[in-house]
């Protein structure tokens, strides 16, 4: 027994191993331990005194994740006696364990134990752990406090149902906590499990009103916590205000009053300073009427996210960048111009507009760069929610955004065309009806700044935006200045690309043909000659990897293009294009997942589908085979803990709902936009070409049909309506 020990912590090393061969090897290993028998081994391990840190912490991971996982596949079937063992021996190492590490680990692995032993009469089955936490509370080691409030924090339904019976010992034990002077991290971790217990009965409106009592502790626990450099407490406030803000209204007041000081300190880190504007920000959207009771505060707060809004940093290289790099989200500008953007939309126009209004015009009058910047880029995000107050002042606005237009600074340059960007979408079509000369000339004539890339790439991203939503009598009379316009700098910028190999302007440029073209429909007849060659030369020749967005998007706009100006005019170039997406329709399977071609090809097809109506019908046996593979991604999902949640982030394409108790729902997105595309192509198909589609129909309808229950979507249901009906029968 002793060597099957060692040989298994050397496999708990190897899953540590940074050489992915060894690691995966060793995970198939472990897999394929039975259940009692890996139970035996990790908790001989934790317990084990001579054992590495490390071992002893993956060996704790590993039971936290068993128990979560597999508690119904493994625990039921263990004897009695191991189940007893298993009790025992958890807490006696929280009593005895010396790492701060290890014995929170282990405390993680009781919680959830405990958290599988409630039974559907939620009665504990575990009353040792709940006498264990009352003695622990009580104790005079700080460890064993300490162990009682994380568990507890952990798994606040630990009571089951005779919570009832225990409120005032809870609540007793939870001030008790708040009030020790002498050890900071209890009264910390004693505020973050009455918050974690409030959030668990957030719907008991009896029992947050017996606990209210509580808060002005743990906003005092906040304000402590946040400038010993630990935001915990801080993030459990955001919590509370986005499931449970009823909590807060006794103390608004003074929960705001804090929120709006830390977000104003400049010594705490900008996550802090972030975290508590969000908690404003939050109750815009969870409990906008007990907020607006408190507008002298959030007149106090907009002024908090402008200085955000102006921490920028200088950077030279910034107007020549080729690359769109993603938006810093951690920056305080970023934060800064997203919560005003919420809070507009929380609290309306009414409110926000007459706070921002002074603000805004002073900044855009101030000889900093950053100051004007901001000013713009706050207009564009208030757009949505003050929609109904700025569309009676839209002239007055658009008339001083398009003077920043020629700005001295391209970053400025930049915020005026992302302003009317916005503004071009929040107020469609009265903005186009209304500014359409002044607009288009401003955009075009920005569009010209050779010297700074990314200004022009954005001027040219704003007009799509203007012409995505510009009725089409309005379009025409541009229509030449337009053509001529983008030409020129087509041309330009596909020099560029073969001699310096810039691509940004032009990724932007061609999409705004594809924007006018789809407008303008068969007015754009007379320019087909001018833009067709080069669209079919890019598609020819832009074969290397940095330039598939660039590809994707001159895909787009061929069939775009196609689809305005009709079959007849297309028709002698329907072949080549056909050729070339057949070529790259056979690369296909070596285009990697997250190929921005993929999306932009299977939107072409359908196109040229609609173009070439039953002609279309001999290309299907190519287009099918990666139709149905992206329309048969399976999304993957996960229920995580926090522990498990924290090694994952947002940024690998996973979005998380709050279960509460520790649990959260994950679900990884990248693919699902793929996958609603393939779906609506599908339709097209069947829509086009009724009867032509008949052979495919049995496969859609076998992965179709699953899917009613996971995205039902109207395209759907109307597919398997058109494939059901007599048309094919």
């Amino acid at each position: 027994m002793a060597e099957q020990q060692q040989q298994f912590y050397l496999l708990l090393g190897n899953l540590m191993s940074p050489d992915n061969n060894v690691r995966k090897q060793s995970e198939e290993t472990y897999d394929t331990i039975v259940g009692q028998t890996k139970i035996t081994f990790l908790l001989q391990a934790i317990r084990d005194a001579s054992a590495a840190e490390e071992v002893k912490q993956m060996a704790a991971v590993l039971l936290r994740r068993l128990l979560s996982s597999s508690f119904e596949e493994i625990y039921p079937g263990l004897t009695l006696e191991m189940q007893t063992v298993i009790k025992t021996e958890l807490l006696t190492s929280i009593q005895h364990e010396t790492s701060p590490n290890i014995r929170k680990k282990v405390c993680d692995i009781a919680a959830e134990l405990t958290r599988n032993l409630i039974d559907d009469d939620g009665n504990n089955q575990w009353p040792e752990v709940l006498k264990f936490l009352f003695d622990s509370v009580n104790s005079d080691s700080v460890n064993l406090r300490e162990s009682a409030l994380h568990i507890f924090w952990n798994f606040p339904g630990i009571f089951g149902n005779q919570q009832q019976h225990y409120m005032e010992v809870i609540k007793r034990m939870l001030v008790q906590c708040m009030q020790d002077q002498a050890n900071p991290q209890i009264r910390t971790l004693a505020a973050r499990a009455a918050a974690s217990f409030v959030l668990s009965n957030e719907s008991n409106t009896a029992l947050l009103k017996h606990f209210a009592d509580l808060l002005p502790g743990i906003l005092q626990a906040v304000n402590e916590s946040c400038y010993q450099a630990d935001d915990s407490v801080l993030k459990s406030l955001v919590e509370i205000a986005d499931t449970a803000p009823k909590y807060l209204r006794p103390n608004l007041e003074a929960t705001l009053q804090l929120c709006l000081k830390l977000c104003a300190d400049t010594n705490l880190t900008n996550m802090q300073r972030q975290l508590a504007l969000e908690v404003i920000v939050t109750l815009s959207e969870t409990a906008a009427a007990m907020l607006r009771k408190h507008t002298a505060i959030v007149a106090q707060s907009v002024p908090q996210m402008l200085a955000m809004m102006v921490d920028l940093e200088d950077d030279d290289d910034w107007a020549m960048a080729d690359e769109l790099e993603d938006d810093d989200f951690d920056s305080n500008a970023v934060a800064g111009e997203s919560a005003l953007d919420r809070i507009a939309c929380g609290l309306g126009g009414k409110i926000i507009l007459p706070m921002i209004k002074q603000h805004i015009m002073q900044m855009l009058q101030n000889p900093d760069w950053k100051y004007r910047h901001a000013g713009l880029m706050a207009l564009s995000a208030i757009g949505e929610g003050c929609h109904q107050q700025m569309e009676a002042i839209l002239q007055e606005i658009v008339s001083f955004v398009l003077l920043f237009c020629s700005d001295p600074h391209p970053r400025v340059r930049y915020a005026a065309c992302n302003a009317i960007g916005q503004m071009a979408t929040d107020f469609a079509p009265t903005f186009q009806k209304k500014f359409h000369d002044k607009v288009i000339s401003a955009l075009l004539q920005t569009m010209e700044d050779q010297s700074n890339p990314r200004v022009q790439a954005h001027a040219a991203a704003a007009l799509i935006n203007f012409t995505e939503d510009c009725p089409k009598s309005l379009l025409i009379p541009y229509l030449d200045s337009l053509v001529q316009h983008l030409h020129v700098i087509m041309v330009a910028k596909l020099q560029e690309l073969i001699q310096k190999g810039t691509k940004l302007v032009l990724e932007q440029v061609v999409t705004s043909i594809a924007s006018v073209a789809d407008t303008a429909e068969e007015k754009f007849v007379p320019y087909y000659d001018l833009f067709m060659p080069s669209l079919k030369h890019i598609v020819e020749n832009a074969v290397q990897k940095e330039l598939r967005l660039l590809r994707g998007k001159t895909i787009e706009c061929i069939s775009l293009i196609g689809l305005a100006v009709g079959k007849e005019k297309f028709m002698p170039d329907a072949s080549a294009v056909m050729q070339l997406l057949l070529k790259t329709q056979t690369d296909f399977n070596d285009l990697e997942d997250d190929d921005p071609q993929i999306s932009y090809m299977i939107s072409a097809w359908a196109r040229m589908c609609k173009i070439l109506g039953k002609e279309f019908q001999q290309y299907l046996p190519v287009v099918m085979g990666p139709l149905m593979k992206t329309a048969s991604i399976k999304p993957e999902v996960a229920l995580l803990d926090t522990q498990d949640m924290e090694n994952i982030s947002e940024d690998d394409g996973w979005e998380f709902v709050n279960l509460g108790d520790q649990q959260s729902f994950g679900i990884k997105t990248a693919g699902l936009e793929e996958k609603a595309t393939a779906c609506q192509m599908l339709v097209c198909y069947a829509k086009e070409l009724k009867e032509g589609f008949v052979e495919y129909t049995e496969q859609v309808v076998k992965l179709m049909v699953p899917l009613l229950k996971f995205y039902f979507h109207d395209d759907i249901l109307f597919l398997l309506r058109t494939l059901t009906s007599d048309l094919f029968f």
